[in-house]
Formats: structure tokens, C-alpha cells, sequence
């Protein structure tokens, strides 16, 4: 009998196996979602900004209505909420704390909502004044910003290598000070005139950049710390409310300075036509909702700085596609400055893959000891078998 008790025991433990299965096939549908939510994120991004670059290029001069394209999208999220189920909570999910008030939530989307506004309108004015592939280049200190934001409010440690990255983003975009301005054959007045347009597309660039990535920490932060919820629910709520509390700020802006009256007139003017300046809008605005997603789908499934690193992916992509298509001049200052770019890339992602290969090795230990523990339990029930007989 102690031997038939011990075998039903072993038996329990072994049982376990099943649920290495279970969690292979979780980790299977999370690498579907995670490869979904970086095809979002890289596509979006790329076709909003080129698509952001051919509005200015062609006739467009309102930055209220390109930083409301940035948010507009969120009610195509809408139907999600009743033709997608919300998936079960993360075994990291805490539940025994209560969960947070009506009144706290209020202010985590009003205090986003706001933060996105803000850092949308610095972006469109950044496109405004710099060309594509500069911005771009530019917008790659966000990687920079977002340590640092981590590092206080997500726990994320300084290494060497994130530490390496930092310095090569940090001097790939003050290379960019020094760019050689286009135009400079002109007057003086109008090289005065880029010179400072140029000065303040920089400033928009770095500020949109910081802005972006205080964002996406506050997100990681709020998902952790005051929502405590991780399902797909959680990550339309996290679009939704901000996004709508920065497009009601954004039309307060565009009413307020009264550049809505100008939009029909700008229509009419577009140098590509009517049909294609609502195409351009509204493929902008579903690009930057699909951005959104990626996003924030990201934050919930891995982290913030996850979500940032392939946000960067797009560096190498944006600048060759602004010199094919908008003929943007790719200086040699650009070339070194692409080049430490994606070293700090591929250098902070590295650091990602060595934070991943740790869990990896411990899963391997779990399944050795299961083996083992399984090849007890085939001796006991031999043992027992014999005894029998």
C-alpha cells in the first residue's frame, strides 16, 4: 500500500506534464500575438509618418489636423469589445488587492489622454520643419528617453550594454544638430528662416520623442500598479479613454486657434486633388490606430521598453524610403548617425535577448527534473508490479 500511495503521488507530480503542454501552447499563441501586435506596430508607424511627410509635401500646412489623424482612430477599436472575448488574466496578476477606483482610473486616462495630446502635436510639428529622414533618425532617442523613464518607474537596471546604447542613440541624434540645412544657396533671410524652423523641428523632435516614451513607462506603470489587469480588454481601455481625452483636446486646439476654417480651403488647394487629401487622412488615421495597438499590445504582452525597442526597427527603414520617395538628402553626417543608431538597436536588443535565454534555462531544468521524475515512477510501478506477482 505505501508503495501504491507513493506511485499515486509520483503519479500527481507527473501529471504536471500536462501542463508543460498547456504552457508550450500558451507560449505558442503568445508569440502569434506578440508577432501580430510588431507587424501593427512597424507598419503603422512607417506608412503614418511617410504619409504624414506627403500631407506637408503637398499643400498641407494644418499640424492640428495631423496631430488629430494620431488619435482619431480609437472608435475603429470599439467593435472589438463586443465581437472579441477578453482573454483570461495572466498568472501574474495580482488579485487578492482590490482593484482600483472609478475616480483613480479617471485620472490614469485623463492623465495619458493629456500626455499624448501633447506629445502628438510636437510630433506633427517636427515633421512640419525637418525632413523625413532626419526626424526619423531623431526619433530614435526615444530608446534613450525610455530608459531612463524605466529605470525609475518600471525597475528596469542599467547594463553595460543598455548603458552602451544610451551613449550611441545620445550622439547619433546631437550629430543631427550639425546637419547642413537644405536651402542654404538662398538669401539670408531665408536661410535665417530654415536655420530656425530647423532649430525648432529638432526641438519638437526631442520633445516628442521624451514624450512618447514618458507614455509607454506611465502605461507599463499604470498596468502593474493600478489596473492589475492583463487581458485584451485591458489593452482597448488603455487606447480608448486617452486616446478620446487627446482628441478632445486636440478639436479644442484646432477650434480654438480657428485653423478649421482653413481645412476647406486647404482641401482645395491640395496639389494631389481632393479624393487624394481624405485618402491620405484617412489612411493616416488607421495607420496610427493599428500603431496604437501594436503599442500598447506590446506593453501588456512583454514591456515598455519591448514595445520602444521595435518602435526603433523602423530607423533603417523610414530614412531609405524618405530618400526614394521624397528625395531627402542623405548626407554623410545622416550615414554615421544611421550607423550608431542601429548599433544602439542592436545593442539594447541584445540585452533583451540575454533577460529572455534566463527563463528559457530555467523551463529546461523544470522539464529535466519532470523526465526524472517520470522514470521514478515507471521503477515504482515496476516495483509494485513484482510484488504482486
Amino acid at each position: 500500500m505505501e508503495v501504491e500511495s507513493k506511485t499515486q503521488e509520483l503519479h500527481l507530480h507527473v501529471n504536471g506534464g500536462k501542463f508543460s503542454t498547456e504552457e508550450r501552447s500558451h507560449s505558442y499563441s503568445w508569440r502569434l500575438r506578440v508577432s501580430l501586435y510588431v507587424t501593427l506596430l512597424l507598419a503603422g508607424e512607417t506608412i503614418a509618418t511617410l504619409l504624414g511627410r506627403l500631407y506637408y509635401d503637398k499643400g498641407g500646412k494644418s499640424t492640428w489636423l495631423e496631430t488629430l489623424v494620431q488619435l482619431l482612430g480609437f472608435p475603429l477599436t470599439i467593435p472589438c469589445y463586443y465581437y472579441i472575448k477578453p482573454e483570461p488574466s495572466k498568472p501574474k496578476t495580482i488579485t487578492k488587492k482590490p482593484t482600483s477606483s472609478f475616480l483613480t482610473l479617471s485620472l490614469v486616462y485623463l492623465g495619458l489622454g493629456l500626455l499624448v495630446a501633447g506629445h502628438s502635436v510636437l510630433y506633427s510639428f517636427g515633421l512640419l520643419y525637418l525632413p523625413v529622414s532626419t526626424f526619423s533618425l531623431i526619433s530614435a532617442s526615444q530608446l534613450a528617453f525610455n530608459a531612463v523613464f524605466s529605470y525609475f518607474l518600471n525597475s528596469q537596471k542599467f547594463t553595460p550594454y543598455i548603458l552602451n546604447s544610451l551613449i550611441l542613440l545620445t550622439i547619433s541624434s546631437t550629430l543631427l544638430v550639425i546637419q547642413h540645412e537644405p536651402g542654404s544657396s538662398s538669401s539670408t533671410t531665408s536661410k535665417s528662416l530654415a536655420k530656425s524652423n530647423y532649430v525648432i523641428g529638432y526641438i519638437c523632435a526631442i520633445g516628442s520623442a521624451a514624450g512618447y516614451s514618458l507614455v509607454l513607462s506611465l502605461t507599463d506603470y499604470a498596468f502593474e500598479n493600478i489596473l492589475k489587469k492583463y487581458t485584451f480588454k485591458a489593452i482597448l481601455d488603455m487606447i480608448t479613454y486617452p486616446s478620446l481625452v487627446a482628441t478632445c483636446a486636440v478639436v479644442v486646439g484646432l477650434f480654438g486657434s480657428g485653423g478649421w476654417k482653413l481645412l476647406s480651403t486647404e482641401m482645395e488647394e491640395f496639389k494631389l486633388g481632393k479624393s487624394s487629401y481624405i485618402l491620405i487622412t484617412i489612411g493616416s488615421t488607421i495607420s496610427w490606430q493599428a500603431f496604437s495597438i501594436g503599442s500598447v499590445g506590446l506593453i501588456l504582452e512583454v514591456s515598455s521598453l519591448f514595445s520602444n525597442v521595435i518602435s526603433t526597427l523602423c530607423l533603417p527603414v523610414v530614412p531609405v524610403l524618405a530618400v526614394v520617395f521624397f528625395r531627402d538628402e542623405m548626407s554623410g553626417i545622416k550615414l554615421v548617425a544611421m550607423f550608431l543608431a542601429i548599433w544602439g538597436f542592436v545593442s539594447y536588443a541584445y540585452q533583451h535577448y540575454v533577460d529572455d535565454r534566463k527563463p528559457e534555462e530555467t523551463d529546461e531544468e523544470k522539464e529535466e527534473e519532470k523526465i526524472k521524475l517520470s522514470q521514478t515512477e515507471e521503477d515504482a510501478q515496476e516495483y509494485y508490479t513484482h510484488i504482486k506477482v
